[in-house]
This record gives C-alpha cells, structure tokens and sequence, in this order.
C-alpha cells in the first residue's frame, strides 16, 4: 500500500498540482463571472421576452446554471486554497478524522482531500 506523503519532493509535487488546478479554477470563475454579467444585462432589457421563446432555455435557466456552476468553482477555489494552507502548516496528508497519513494515490486522485479513504468511506 501506498504511504502518505513524507517527503519534500511529495510536497512541492502537490503544491503544483494545487496551483494548476486554482489556476483552471480561476479560469473558469472569470467565464462564470462574464457569463453572469452578460445573463444580468439581458436580463435588465425589458424588451427581452424569453419565457416565451422557444428556441433556447430562459434567462431564468441560464442564471440559475451559471450561478450554479460559479458556486461550484468558488467552492473548489476554497478547497484548494485550504489544501495549499495545510501544505504551509505541515498538515497536508493527515486525515482530519484520524489523525492517520492520507495515501499518496488518494491525493493524487483528489489533492484537496482532508479525508483518509477510511474516513471518507464512514462520513459517506
């Protein structure tokens, strides 16, 4: 079985990983954010009718997708900004629950995990 992450290597590793994946989420956030402004101006235009076009969803679906999906990668944004915390206060790798070392393939697959496979499986 895989260990949890013990050395420096590991951790500079992760670190990268982390900032990708805040870089792709931030990414994200700004076209969300367009989005949104674009939905709010249309929106704002009283001569737009679009509960009656049945062509394409309404302002209202397209709102409700977008913020949906904002939420989401804010929420992401959070998540890793937290993991990148615990890689600087030495706690990255240690299951939140136990207290035991997370595996390196668990964090591989999710580098954001506070959570060992076990505990994980529990709080499910």
């Amino acid at each position: 079985m895989t260990t949890g992450v013990r050395t420096a290597e590991q951790l500079e590793r992760f670190r990268e990983l982390l900032l990708a994946e805040r870089r792709e989420a931030e990414e994200r956030l700004a076209e969300q954010s367009e989005g949104i402004t674009a939905v709010r101006e249309a929106r704002s235009d009283t001569s737009v009718d679009d509960e009656h076009d049945p062509d394409g969803p309404t302002m209202s679906q397209e709102w409700s997708q977008r913020t949906a999906v904002l939420h989401d990668v804010e929420h992401e944004l959070t998540d890793v900004d937290r993991a990148l915390a615990r890689i600087d206060d030495g706690t990255y790798g240690v299951c939140e629950r136990c207290g035991n070392r997370i595996t390196v393939a668990r964090l591989e697959a999710r580098p954001t995990a506070t959570l060992c496979i076990d505990c994980a499986r529990l709080v499910r």
